[in-house]
């Protein structure tokens, strides 16, 4: 079984400083739904992974979240594409959980629920903190530049760490992914 965890803001739609808490607000990047889709069609189990602290905040509750959700699987579902499950921490970056990001409690339950080696994973996302999560469980990681990911790939330019694969987006590193 080929799984692969996809980070949500900045990896499937655009991010935002100041949250995305609405449906209204959640937009897709182009290309990004087509190419779960083509995942989906290759194949994959495709799970989200995302911390979203703007429940703790109080930015946004369980039902905007849940709006938020359905109007990504709903827009999938007009193109032939899914998400398998959506996993979320949503907790506050000082709430002390094993869930958030770059903790790997997400990666550790997704393993768990699908019956899948956590080195088989692939994770794709557009920050450090989905970097550190994919190595923390030696799985492979893949960043793209929307979202926070091109000051990701700066800052891992400047380490002594392991390079990652880096794409433009989505739609361009499941491109890659598919012709390996």
């Amino acid at each position: 079984m080929k799984v692969i965890v996809l980070d949500r803001d900045g990896v499937i739609n655009h991010d935002s400083d100041a949250y995305i808490k609405s449906a209204e607000e959640w937009q897709p990047i182009d290309g990004s739904l087509d190419a779960i889709s083509r995942l989906n069609h290759a194949g994959y189990i495709v799970v989200v992974a995302s911390n979203q602290s703007g429940l703790a905040r109080g930015y946004f509750d369980i039902e905007a979240l849940t709006a938020m959700h359905k109007k990504m699987d709903d827009l999938l579902a007009t193109i032939g594409g899914r998400v398998d499950a959506v996993f979320y921490c949503p907790h506050g970056p000082d709430d002390g959980c094993s869930c958030r990001k770059p903790k790997p409690g997400m990666l550790l339950e997704i393993g768990q629920r699908f019956n899948v080696p956590l080195g088989e994973l692939v994770f794709i996302g557009d920050s450090i903190a989905d970097i550190k999560t994919a190595r923390n469980v030696l799985a492979k990681s893949i960043l793209v530049r929307t979202g926070k990911g091109a000051k990701a790939e700066k800052i891992l330019k400047s380490t002594n760490e392991e390079p990652v694969p880096v794409f433009d987006d989505l739609a361009s590193a499941v491109t890659a992914l598919l012709q390996e």
